[in-house]
């Protein structure tokens, strides 16, 4: 490993942190930027697996809430509906996401994709943001368990590269009734099981074809991503109810109109 991967691995690790939580999409930032930087990982195993600092992120943010989940699991009704509604969210991207995933990866893995996504979704998060929508819920516990199945099949979107699971998610819950901080929080709840089942199954497929090099540099950007995750998981509640969501919408259109003029210039 030498010190430029190491530090390509260190800007990977550091904007996939930034980007995760973000409706931006961390995957085609990280295609991005990977392509442009001549960064090839195993099987393009770094920018699934590195995705471990910013699930270890958010669960340290959430610790507190995730253990009174835990313990009123059994005795606490509320607690039972929502963890089920988490999971109804979860499935239909697991089933999805197993099924596919040589065709995500062989196929829609490709910059040009990733740009094209960028672009058309910042367009529709700056439509989304300046629509006066009616929120009926300012809780994510208490949404429909037909809510969270719905914004969990909007999730599958996010199977293509430039998306944005978390632009997605965000998008339909806002659709489906839900304010802006409670759909950015359902987000994180719903990022969890999603993100830890994407990172076992890429390096079950992969880890035989993994060197220890491939480690090193693993190590590396899942350090970043870990410290970068913590500021955007404890800022971007905050920032999203009193600004929306626009900015968000006019940084990926300018990213992928960046990335559209290097792919035409340099290829």
């Amino acid at each position: 490993m030498g010190i430029i991967e190491a530090f390509q691995a260190a800007v990977l690790g550091l904007v996939e942190g930034l980007t995760e939580f973000l409706p931006v999409s961390s995957t085609g930032h990280l295609l991005l930027l990977g392509h442009f930087l001549g960064f090839r990982s195993t099987g393009q195993s770094f920018e699934v697996l590195v995705q471990l600092g910013a699930i270890l992120a958010i669960v340290s943010v959430y610790f507190g809430r995730i253990i009174f989940l835990l313990r009123t699991l059994r005795t606490r009704p509320e607690t039972q509906r929502f963890v089920i509604g988490v999971l109804v969210g979860f499935l239909p991207a697991a089933i999805l996401g197993a099924l596919l995933h040589g065709f995500i990866k062989g196929v829609l893995f490709n910059p040009w994709i990733v740009c094209v996504a960028l672009i058309v979704g910042g367009l529709v998060l700056l439509v989304v943001d300046g629509l006066k929508l009616e929120p009926r819920y300012d809780d994510a516990e208490t949404f429909p368990l037909r809510t969270y199945l719905a914004i969990g099949c909007a999730q599958c979107l996010a199977m293509i590269p430039g998306v944005s699971r978390s632009g997605a998610t965000i998008v339909s819950a806002m659709f489906l009734g839900a304010t802006k901080r409670a759909a950015a929080e359902f987000s994180f709840w719903l990022a969890m099981p999603t993100m830890a089942g994407a990172f076992a199954w890429d390096l079950l497929k992969n880890y035989k074809q993994l060197t220890f090099n491939d480690g090193g540099l693993i190590v590396i950007g899942f350090t970043m991503a870990f410290i970068s995750g913590l500021f955007v998981v404890r800022s971007l509640l905050g920032y999203v109810s009193r600004h929306g969501f626009a900015l968000f919408g006019w940084w990926r259109l300018v990213v992928g109109a960046a990335g559209l003029a290097g792919l035409i210039v340099f290829g």
